[in-house]
């Protein structure tokens, strides 16, 4: 039986992607600092550290799929800290423990030339990945979707005060891929061959713009747009306001991924989440 190692299990991809793994029959060991509720038949395992306490839960495993990472830091947990130390961490498990494979979400916009903070903590995290001994595969997401999604319940959040505030012009463009589709090509990820050593942009078929997907994501309800220079007054003064500082970085970057080589080398199609946004089946 393939055995495979998650880490951030509590988080939005990973609870859609241990159901994922099991319901195909899948020994799933599940990760996680904070305590979380077990799925039927997965091995838990809690640690703050994300050292003590794994290494002999994750021994066996096929392969490690590796989900931590913060979008917002603070004084007790800094981007390099999290996003490139975390993943140090784990390599040096998976080396230990025999796993031959390790998965990474990384995120779209990565690359050498990166200036944001964010971006640089996970190309770091990328590198020493890529210097490592392992198998390795790295996704680059976009924003991905379905209904239960930090940006879902960001929106659905402000529909109950009546309107939905967009910074700036919301001109700006994504590539949404859906969960569904994510969890697909993680599993699909850590078992095959084809995925071996690629760093891929895990980015959904279309690119929309963002004032066209809140439109589409709550038809009717009242759009307000924020100045960007105020949006970005709001996030530095207010440490929850949300989107914060780099989200709103993120977000106004319209990063462009390569959707045809992700859809090529999984050999799928992925789902039109346009479609989806229009049947309201993400709302």
């Amino acid at each position: 039986m393939v055995r495979i190692a998650v880490t951030g299990a509590g988080g939005f991809v990973a609870r859609h992607l241990r159901r994922h793994l099991l319901q195909n029959g899948i020994d799933t060991v599940s990760i996680s600092r904070k305590n979380f509720a077990p799925l039927r038949g997965e091995q838990k395992i809690i640690s703050k550290n994300y050292k003590d306490g794994v290494l002999s839960g994750i021994r066996g495993s096929d392969a490690l799929i590796h989900l931590v990472g913060i979008g917002r830091q603070s004084i007790r947990n800094s981007y390099g800290a999290v996003n490139t130390g975390t993943a140090r961490n784990m390599i040096q498990l998976c080396e230990r423990a025999g796993i031959r494979r390790i998965i990474y979400l990384s995120g779209l916009g990565v690359s050498p030339a990166a200036e944001l903070e964010y971006f640089i903590s996970k190309y770091n995290a990328e590198q020493l990945i890529k210097k490592s001994e392992l198998d390795y595969v790295i996704f680059r997401p976009s924003y991905i979707v379905g209904g239960d999604d930090p940006l879902s319940m960001h929106l659905k959040k402000q529909i109950k005060n009546t309107a939905i505030e967009i910074p700036g012009s919301g001109r700006y463009s994504f590539q949404p891929v859906h969960i569904g589709d994510v969890v697909r090509i993680l599993m699909d990820s850590a078992t095959k061959s084809k995925f071996r050593n690629k760093t891929l942009d895990l980015v959904g078929p279309e690119r929309i713009t963002f004032e066209r997907y809140v439109r589409l994501f709550s038809p009717g309800t009242r759009i307000k747009k924020m100045e960007l220079e105020k949006a970005y007054r709001a996030a530095m003064t207010n440490p929850g306001q949300e989107p914060g500082v780099d989200d709103l970085n993120i977000m106004i970057g319209s990063f462009e991924g390569d959707h045809d080589r992700l859809a090529n080398t999984a050999g799928t199609k992925f789902q039109s989440v346009v479609k989806l946004l229009k049947s309201g089946s993400l709302f």
